[in-house]
């Protein structure tokens, strides 16, 4: 079996040195399998969502998974900008990952919120990161991935009105799979 690897140029974007124009691109690698893996889940979840609220959430799915497929192509460019070729094979996101498949199945609307609510913590923490770590080296792909973490937290927080109780409480506060995330939304 042949192993598909990414390459890098001798050029980076002006003003910024060869080195560390690769090493954005290497942490932009990382955001590119996350927001890959990102779309897949939404629709995943968006096939297998029943029940109570199902259309009103099936619905909702599609502008989120159009919008992160949007994220991918944005920063697969700007990975290539940097003189790289970015990876987005299916192989190359599970060898790579630090994370597990999306673990919910055919469910209700309020366990698949409530597992998609652990993912976008965090996919919007790892993009936390990213942003603190190109902020000094790479603004201007600090402001891209400022401005995808905007829209992802701007989505956790639709999912979130749905999982809210009154009092301000998550219906999977304190879990950390998804399946018991799941687990706990839907025994309230």
């Amino acid at each position: 079996m042949v192993s598909k690897k990414t390459s890098a140029a001798t050029f980076t974007v002006p003003g910024l040195s060869l080195e560390i124009g690769h090493l954005v691109a290497a942490m932009l690698q990382g955001r590119l399998h996350a927001l890959n893996d990102l779309q897949l889940t939404l629709k995943h979840a968006h096939w297998n969502v029943a029940g109570r609220d199902f259309i009103g959430v099936h619905e909702k799915l599609d502008p989120q998974i159009e919008l992160v497929r949007a994220m991918v192509d944005e920063t697969a460019e700007r990975i290539a900008t940097m003189g790289v070729s970015p990876n987005g094979l299916t192989g190359a996101i599970v060898r790579e990952r630090d994370w597990d498949d999306y673990s919910v199945g055919r469910a209700s609307t309020t366990e698949h919120l409530a597992a998609l609510d652990l993912v976008y913590d965090g996919v919007v923490s790892s993009h936390r990161e990213a942003i603190t770590a190109t902020g000094e080296i790479d603004p201007i792909t600090e402001d891209m991935l400022i401005g995808q973490t905007a829209k992802l937290e701007l989505f956790q927080w639709f999912m979130r009105a749905h999982l809210e109780s009154n009092t301000g409480e998550l219906k999977r506060a304190d879990t950390h799979t998804e399946k018991t995330a799941a687990a706990k939304a839907k025994k309230k």
